[in-house]
């Protein structure tokens, strides 16, 4: 039996599974300090099906705590980025292009040092250690107490990363460091920023995990806790504090994930109608068809790996508003606040619930508040809103030829049972949790996305480098050996850089391990961080 639970920006909803077999669901308001409603999900799960929490194997946790905080802009340590790329790189310094409030946040502290590598592992320049020296002093000085390293095409090799951090480290005991190779991808502004967004959210991350943990065995649960990845699969809690922007994306990816699953199609277009927002996403093979291009977070361009996801501000809690003969849904919404705020409820403001109430399409709260809503009103309401959401459906598929839908989360009832674009509709059962469920059910990955220079003849034994490498990072984020298959193998040619390079990603997935205190993680890979 496992537990998975998703926060979302109006609801956090529960499941209590038991292999395959959904036991119980709940959805309960998401409150402001979030722990709070976590709890009180786990607790109605508990009053509707009474449970033994030391039978449970692992709690799943979906979380918006970190992308809240760098939306925000709060909770972020003093942070400082280190490039290592000179004498290139001096043109486009750290930290450009970011919001000024977010530069502010984390101090905006940057230093351009020698190192890096060309695209097929040829130096750039040597590493400076004095250069470093330097540095930690000036951290010491200024207090700060985490560092982001980025070398220019670290993918390729990351050991000027490595023994910046050694060096680092060592002179300044307890400094939080991230290190550009572990989190994105070619690219290196994207991939600085990724690195930059992780370290500054460390302390937070130990904060947060800490905190949950503690709350989860308040209420009696001491099975293991994993968070869900912007991938759709899970990371160990250890592996969450090192890493948490890796979060960023787990609401969508994990109602995609249980859509695939409750709705048993692998290959359609996922609509998740929330609270607050509707997000909209392909499913290739069971999982998320990840984005291609940089990803904006808080307003700063990142690389890491996300969900290819559009999203517009039209949920159940979206504020309804007429102007003349023109009704427009969203994109503000009264979130959380639902049922304080909206008509039925006995609130004073008029909701998308409202509208599908008074339409007769749900009974939710007290019908006979909005009997008297203008049914001209009610019917251009959810018109604008099909429109708008059918609109998003067009723009993320990729051919012309009608595709299944699967609609899940609890403002699902705004869509109706056919679309114009779609060859089926489907809603299957526990709809409404399906974002939880899709934490339930996650399992655990590695990944690899970087340039090869692949010589004649030896493509195979390339490709063999990366997959082994893909399975590895599993294996170290906790699947289980036996249970790791390769289930993405992209291959681009990289025309315009010589001696045939050639970007490659791999995805590998497999199950939870069992026995998460036993150490899986392969013999050659043991202490590397």
């Amino acid at each position: 039996m496992r537990i998975g639970i998703d926060v979302g920006g109006t609801n956090t909803d529960a499941v209590l599974m038991d292999g395959d077999a959904v036991l119980a669901e709940a959805k309960v308001t998401t409150t402001p300090d979030v722990t709070s409603g976590i709890v009180q999900a786990v607790q109605a799960l508990q009053d509707l099906r009474a449970f033994d929490p030391g039978a449970l194997t692992g709690v799943m946790l979906g979380t918006t705590h970190f992308i809240n905080a760098i939306v925000e802009g709060r909770d972020l340590a003093p942070t400082a980025a280190v490039r290592l790329g000179l004498p290139a790189t001096q043109s486009l310094p750290p930290l450009v292009g970011w919001p000024k409030d977010l530069v502010s946040a984390i101090g905006g502290h940057t230093y351009l040092c020698h190192g890096g590598y060309e695209y097929d592992g040829r130096v750039i320049s040597e590493l400076v250690p004095d250069e470093l020296h330097k540095i930690a002093d000036d951290l010491a000085a200024k207090k700060v107490r985490s560092v982001a390293v980025t070398s220019v095409f670290s993918l390729v090799n990351p050991e000027f990363e490595c023994r910046a951090a050694e060096i680092l480290t060592r002179r300044l005991p307890g400094l939080r460091v991230s290190l550009s190779h572990e989190l994105g991808r070619t690219g290196l502004l994207e991939r600085e920023n990724a690195t930059v967004l992780n370290a500054a959210l460390g302390e937070c991350a130990e904060r947060i995990c800490d905190g949950m943990v503690t709350t989860l065995r308040a209420v009696g649960l001491h099975a293991p806790l994993y968070l869900s990845q912007n991938d759709g699969t899970l990371m160990g809690v250890d592996y969450a504090r090192q890493y948490p922007v890796m979060t960023f994306a787990s609401g969508p990816t994990n109602s995609m994930r249980g859509a695939a699953y409750l709705s048993g199609v692998d290959d359609c277009a996922v609509v998740d109608v929330g609270g607050t927002t509707t997000d909209v996403g392909m499913l290739h093979h069971g999982f998320p068809r990840e984005a291609s291009t940089e990803v904006s977070v808080g307003g700063i361009r990142t690389n890491f790996r996300m969900p290819d996801v559009l999203s517009l501000g039209i949920g159940g809690g979206s504020v309804v508003r007429q102007h003349g003969s023109a009704v427009r849904v969203g994109p503000d919404s009264v979130g959380y606040r639902l049922q304080d705020e909206a008509l039925v409820f006995g609130g004073q403001t008029l909701t998308a619930t409202d509208l599908v109430v008074a339409a007769g399409i749900a009974e939710i709260g007290e019908p006979e508040r909005v009997a008297s809503l203008d049914r001209g009103l009610v019917t251009a309401g959810l018109a604008y809103a099909r429109e708008q959401i059918t609109g998003t459906i067009d723009r993320i598929r990729t051919s012309k030829a009608r595709i299944p839908v699967v609609l899940v989360g609890g403002g699902g009832f705004l869509l109706p049972d056919e679309l114009p674009l779609a060859s089926s509709v489907l809603r299957p059962d526990h709809f409404a949790v399906a974002n939880a469920v899709g934490a339930a059910i996650a399992k655990i990955s590695g990944d690899v996305d970087r340039i090869f220079a692949v010589q004649p003849g030896q493509r195979d034994s390339t490709l063999d480098i990366a997959k082994q490498e893909a399975i590895d990072r599993a294996l170290i984020a906790g699947a289980a050996p036996g249970t790791v298959e390769i289930v993405e193998l992209e291959e681009i040619p990289l025309a315009y850089l010589p001696g045939n390079a050639t970007r490659i990603r791999v995805k590998a997935v497999g199950d939870l391990a069992p026995d998460t205190s036993e150490d899986f993680t392969p013999a050659h890979l043991r202490g590397v961080r």
